[in-house]
């Protein structure tokens, strides 16, 4: 994580500190993908793993259980730049009433009017890239802040999924089985997903079918970590790792939230579905995206 954690500060460099890799070329064409929902039943999800499992696992993925998860629909796609631009476009982030109060306050002290990985030149949008300023690719997932996830769902009538509704959609089935990955047991490799340092960049959400869960919800894994509305926390029966007690403990202080998933930084070794990263709700440089939810 600590590379991709480095990667972010990469990211803010002039343009002209860094030297793109011979051949490197942003995929930036797609179309905008369907805004359609999938629906996924009542069930379980399995958060977590038990110890004596997996020879590692950081201290909080341990113990794992199993909870409850009632109907909810989700979307099948990330939200993507076009999607996003039409709260910006509609006043989203001037209106008090799509924002948690702490949240509208940074948003006007910082002077906030759109996402971070946006420019905006004579009045127009633009991507920053790792090594490029390019014209806003509309459909590339939209990277944002929880904060600005969580304004955005609101907006739209919907909400950010939990951890567990996360957990059910990609990696349970509709028999009730359980998958290592979205797709299934097979280990991760290209055509399923964006990860594992495969682009600099993100590439147009929903061009990789074969990673979709068994729901049928796309891109769950890679092309950004997706944020939910689970505040970080312990597992029951949490203990701190004897190496690294502080590595978990100390974000325990109700101002991180979840992120699940993968961004096309994220090492293979990570993405195991008991993996969880986190960030503050305000951090808007993270390589992370979203879906909505709605509740059947």
């Amino acid at each position: 994580m600590h590379q991709e954690t480095l990667l972010y500060m990469w990211h803010r460099l002039p343009f002209e500190q860094k030297r793109k890799p011979s051949g490197y070329e942003p995929r930036v064409n797609g179309m905008v993908p369907s805004s359609d929902w999938v629906d996924v039943d009542a069930g379980r999800a399995v958060l977590g793993i038990d110890r004596h499992a997996v020879p590692f696992g950081w201290d909080n993925e341990h113990p794992g259980y199993t909870v409850d998860v009632p109907a909810f629909s989700i979307q099948r796609h990330n939200v993507t730049n076009a999607a996003f631009a039409e709260f910006v476009d509609a006043g989203g982030y001037s209106d008090a009433r799509w924002w948690r109060p702490e949240d509208y306050v940074w948003v006007q002290a910082e002077g906030i009017t759109h996402p971070q990985f946006w420019m905006q030149v004579d009045g127009e949008f633009f991507w920053r890239g790792m090594f490029d300023r390019l014209p806003l690719p509309p459909s590339w997932p939209v990277y944002v802040s929880q904060a600005e996830a969580s304004a955005y769902a609101r907006w739209r009538g919907a909400r950010l999924p939990s951890e567990a509704e996360f957990q059910r959609a990609a990696f349970s089935t509709p028999d009730g089985d359980v998958r290592q990955h979205p797709w299934g047991n097979d280990r991760p490799e290209e055509k399923r997903g964006v990860f594992d340092f495969a682009a600099w960049d993100p590439e147009p959400a929903g061009t990789h079918p074969a990673g979709q869960s068994a729901w049928g919800v796309e891109d769950l894994v890679g092309n950004g970590w997706e944020w939910t509305s689970t505040v970080f926390g312990p597992f029951p029966g949490f203990r701190a790792m004897p190496s690294y007690p502080e590595y978990s403990a100390d974000f325990f202080d109700g101002e991180h939230f979840v992120m699940k998933g993968a961004s096309p930084a994220t090492a293979q070794e990570l993405l195991r579905p008991t993996f969880r990263n986190w960030f503050r709700a305000r951090y808007p440089y993270v390589y992370a995206t979203f879906r909505c939810v709605r509740t059947k």
